[in-house]
């Protein structure tokens, strides 16, 4: 029996028993709160466990030999939309939500995203994850410049909830946006607070285009042979949030 397959009876032990799926071959753990997501991470600790993050498969796909070791964590049960506030001009979705489908609901009450007209047919988790950006009257608009709050398990299995709903909050940096583009190896968005616009903008942001994601570049960056100042400092963040390198980079 492998190390994975020991922890697949872990898991079996711990959890409800349709958390677990086989998909691709792979063991894949569903996930349906922050709480099972970080006790999850927590035994992937203590067992020298490493996993993966993924959402709907699109820009993420774990596919072939180089995951066989490793299990999946699948965000397709974070699909709730959470809250809409009007007033404050925020949403607040699911990791496992579909971008696509924001604009459905916020129309109604007369805001929208910008990014969600977009053709981007993944969750929101996996929009944040990727970095999504738009070309905007000549200009990069990334996702990134919404994104306001979001629930988070770490790598060693705490919940932290970074950011705010505020337009002014305190002076420094903004964590949160450290997990926009880092492909989930900083951390399992949970969900996400992401501002809105009211309709009354829609015109201008009718020719919006998508920019393409690019993991390669990403992974390029992080590799020990770049010794670039953005490389070497990407690097210190990722050992930052996952010491144990329970999050590998495949």
């Amino acid at each position: 029996m492998t190390k994975r397959d020991e922890f697949v009876s872990v898991i079996q032990n711990e959890f409800e028993t349709d958390r677990l799926t086989i998909q691709n071959t792979l063991p894949t753990f569903h996930p349906e709160s922050a709480e099972e997501a970080a006790r999850l991470f927590r035994l992937a600790n203590q067992h020298e466990q490493q996993v993966y993050i993924t959402g709907f498969g699109n820009n993420i796909d774990p596919v072939g030999e180089k995951f066989v070791g490793l299990i999946i964590v699948r965000t397709d049960r974070l699909n709730q939309l959470i809250e809409i506030n009007p007033q404050d001009l925020y949403v607040t979705a699911g990791a496992g939500y579909p971008l696509r489908e924001l604009n459905h609901h916020l129309l109604k009450q007369k805001l929208f995203v910008p990014h969600g007209q977009l053709p981007y047919v993944g969750s929101v988790g996996g929009a944040i994850a990727v970095g999504l950006s738009a070309r905007h009257m000549g200009h990069d608009l990334p996702l990134k410049r919404y994104f306001l709050k979001a629930e988070i398990v770490t790598p060693e299995g705490e919940i932290i909830t970074p950011g705010s709903v505020c337009f002014k909050s305190a002076s420094g940096y903004d964590v949160v946006k450290v997990f926009a583009g880092s492909w989930g190896l900083l951390g399992l968005v949970v969900s996400a607070t992401i501002r809105v616009m009211p309709d009354t903008a829609l015109d201008e942001y009718e020719l919006l285009s998508q920019n393409e994601t690019n993991r390669e570049a990403f992974l390029a960056g992080l590799a020990k042979s770049n010794v670039s100042h953005d490389a070497v400092y990407a690097r210190k963040i990722k050992q930052k949030f996952d010491p144990r390198a329970v999050l590998p980079i495949v």
